[in-house]
């Protein structure tokens, strides 16, 4: 495993670290925001680091190089480089539709003067991510079957 991947890590966990530092300290509005940041950070960076240590020992050696080599026979596949880019270009078709649709409702939403929060745009926004994320695993499964 790349010496990289343990930098990243360690970037991701003092980022983390940095930022619970300044939530704990100041009061903010951003506290929560703040937090946030600190979970990916340490958690995210905890696991980078424990996969770099756990790849790198000697009795896992054989076993990462055959990951590698099956990674790389999937990343390098023409059938499932063709499927991927379909599945991304008809999920980038659909987000476009769900957004042309969002734009027209909360424009009536707030013509109406529903929308006093902007809770509601963050939460669809989140919710419309991993729509995204899972209808382009969806598509390119079922591409897969189909082809």
């Amino acid at each position: 495993m790349k010496k990289s991947n343990l930098y990243i890590g360690l970037v991701y966990l003092f980022i983390g670290i940095v930022c619970l530092v300044i939530a704990l300290n100041f009061e903010s509005r951003l506290e929560s925001l703040l937090f946030g940041f600190t979970g990916a950070g340490i958690c995210g960076g905890a696991v980078i680091i424990w996969k770099y240590y756990y790849w790198t020992r000697p009795e896992n050696k054989d076993k990462y190089q055959e990951k590698i080599e099956n990674e790389d026979i999937e990343l390098h596949d023409e059938r499932k480089t063709i499927l991927r880019d379909k599945s991304g270009r008809y999920a980038y078709i659909i987000g476009l539709i769900v957004i042309s649709v969002s734009i027209v409702i909360f424009s009536i939403i707030s013509s109406l003067n529903i929308i006093e929060n902007s809770k509601l745009i963050i939460t669809y926004l989140a919710g419309f991510l991993v729509f995204q994320y899972i209808i382009g695993i969806l598509i390119f499964n079922h591409l897969n079957k189909k082809y």
